[in-house]
């Protein structure tokens, strides 16, 4: 994830050590630490001497490949953000010497307990950060099974205590590096769903803080506590709850599974392209995130994600050639995480994914931001004279007021207008816009001939729909987890398992026969056509197309701004209000008895 220029991380705290040095020369402060290792063996069991060959080289190689461990490591973060290659040599040395010091220390334990004094935390520390490893290198790829080796590793470093002596030591940067850990496993666990493990490390974070800001005065208190209020109202996020026959939550995963897409018809002519990378933006003020990760921005990762697998017996080490004989099967998109970049941010991850955009591949660029309007009437209507969405200007913003308050006779310069993006329509677009301002986006014009489509979130919601804008926005839900969109709509909070899996698979047959709708429209642009052939935007098309159908048969979805567009025009009677589709809808809110709530005879009451 990015926010500004910085490699994606967790916050680094005031009080956590940096570590320093190049990648290439070992820095010379490896020799002091072999020395002062040295030096504690002879404090503790007489003369240099009489310390026998083999344990001091024992000392010294592990002191070699600790420090060497944190060259690298350290590197990481020089690299470039963006780009798909220059960084994959790099992560596999990294692996490398984190795997032989991870060996090097279990098969040496005794050794460096007895001469190096070899705490528990440093091996804590070490998991840590091949934890950190396999998630970054799960950011670098979008392979979700890397996620599985990150949370393993977290999880070995709670079962086995490694950080449970840390408390009794007055260091308050030990008991910091604690706390970090405690919060990129919470940000792994909920990549992975993993919510009863997220409770319960949420509920040992707090135990932790508290035991922290009592024993030590300490300037980050605040900004601990704020991390526990962030992951709280991220748990809580979701509107709807479905719960097993004892009240239990069911947890559930809104990414692509085997059966997730709508099969095409055999002889449905679609195009052939593929979604390689993917653009996701947010900019929204006061949405819940956490660790630069809003609600919009993690629903949509995950719709653009397939369930990860366990990796241990079909790959390799990140970094290195992977097997001959692994399974064959679809990559995930690559996506860029960016967390209120600035315009010129954007443009360069923009720019950069276009250049290695490969043959007949599609880039998505997904929006949710502040919408930016224009400041006055315009005698043209060119790309820049209908505004866009907001990009991040890293100028104190109060309650977005600062936006307004400028010269209104130009164009605000922090603002992503469609126009920007012309340039990278030269090659496959996929654009979503989830802002106030969406319909911006629909004054696009196709000046090269390439496949383009825009899904344009609604401008405003029903005021008697309960604002859940704070949570995440409705559009991105229904893009994300449509079932649980259609339950807040019409006004369920809750639902049983049962009848969840019993709506799920009749949402499968309307995504079926929406699909046929789309392929076999007469009337329809060729674009949405040439974008069905991959899964994910397949998936993304027929969920767009049920957002909008619902929508138009609500009772309280009365004004056009309540209800998505799109560029180009889907044609209404062969899609969004198709009677066989209509007549779906009203089954499904049959099914959980909320028919009262849509309209039975949609067309004729326009």
């Amino acid at each position: 994830m990015v926010r500004g220029a910085r490699q994606p991380q967790q916050p680094r705290s005031r009080l956590a050590p940096r570590l320093t040095g190049t990648v290439e020369k070992p820095p010379r402060k490896r020799k002091s630490r072999t020395e002062f290792a040295l030096k504690e063996i002879m404090s503790s069991g007489g003369a240099e001497d009489d310390i026998p060959q083999g344990e001091r080289k024992t000392v010294t190689d592990f002191c070699y490949l600790l420090d060497k461990s944190k060259q690298l490591f350290n590197g990481l973060r020089d690299l470039p953000q963006y780009g798909q290659k220059q960084w994959q040599s790099y992560f596999g040395r990294t692996f490398d010497v984190y795997t032989k010091l991870w060996k090097f220390q279990q098969q040496h334990r005794q050794v460096l307990d007895n001469r190096y004094g070899l705490k528990r935390w440093q091996i804590g520390e070490i998991a840590s950060k091949i934890g950190q490893l396999y998630y970054h290198y799960y950011l670098r790829t979008s392979e979700t099974s890397y996620l599985n080796e990150a949370f393993s590793f977290y999880s070995a470093i709670r079962q086995r205590s490694y950080y449970s002596q840390v408390n009794k030591e007055d260091r308050p940067e030990l008991v910091v590096k604690k706390l970090r850990y405690y919060a990129r496993f919470i940000v792994v666990c909920l990549l992975l769903n993993k919510m009863d493990v997220v409770k319960d490390l949420v509920k040992e974070l707090s135990d932790e803080i508290e035991d922290y800001t009592h024993r030590f005065n300490t300037e980050d208190q605040v900004e601990w506590n704020l991390v526990l209020q962030e992951v709280a109202a991220f748990i809580e996020a979701d509107p709807v709850m479905v719960l097993n026959d004892d009240n239990t939550i069911v947890i559930t995963s809104n990414r692509l599974a085997e059966t997730g897409a709508p099969l095409l018809e055999q002889g449905m002519i679609v195009g052939q392209l593929s979604l390689a990378d993917a653009l996701i933006i947010g900019n929204c003020n006061n949405q819940v995130k956490f660790s630069e990760l809003t609600v919009d921005m993690f629903r949509m990762l995950q719709a653009l994600e397939r369930e990860p697998m366990n990796l241990a017996s079909q790959m390799n080490k990140p970094g290195m050639q992977e097997s001959a004989d692994k399974p064959t099967r679809r990559e995930n998109p690559h996506k860029y995480l960016l967390y209120k970049p600035t315009f010129s941010q954007l443009y360069t991850f923009l720019a950069a994914s276009f250049k290695e955009l490969p043959a007949n591949s599609v880039l998505l660029i997904y929006l949710s931001a502040t919408g930016v309007f224009p400041t006055g009437r315009s005698d043209s209507e060119g790309p820049y004279d209908f505004g866009g969405v907001l990009t991040n200007s890293n100028r104190d913003i109060i309650n977005g007021d600062a936006i307004h308050k400028r010269n209104q006779s130009h164009k605000e310069m922090h603002c992503l207008h469609p126009g920007d993006l012309y340039p990278f329509t030269r090659k496959p677009l996929f654009i979503i816009v989830d802002s106030s301002n969406s319909v911006a986006y629909k004054n696009f014009t196709n000046l090269f001939g390439q496949p383009l489509v825009c899904l344009l979130s609604p401008t405003a919601y029903p005021k008697a729909l309960q604002d859940q804008s704070q949570r995440g926005s409705l559009f991105t839900l229904f893009l994300n987890n449509p079932l649980m969109a259609f339950l807040f709509v019409s006004g369920l909070s809750s639902m049983r398992r049962g009848l969840w899996e019993k709506c799920q698979e009749y949402l499968r047959k309307i995504n079926r026969d929406i699909a046929q709708l789309l392929t076999h429209s007469r009337s329809i642009d060729q674009a949405f056509l040439q974008f069905f052939g991959d899964e994910f935007l397949r998936l993304l098309l027929t969920r767009f197309i049920f957002c909008s159908a619902t929508m138009r048969m609500h009772k309280i979805f009365r004004e056009t701004r309540n209800y998505p567009e799109s560029y180009p025009q889907l044609p209404r009677d062969e899609t969004v209000e198709n009677p066989h589709l209509q007549k779906h809808i009203l089954e499904l809110a049959s099914i959980l008895d909320v028919r009262n709530v849509f309209f039975e005879n949609t067309i004729d009451d326009y």
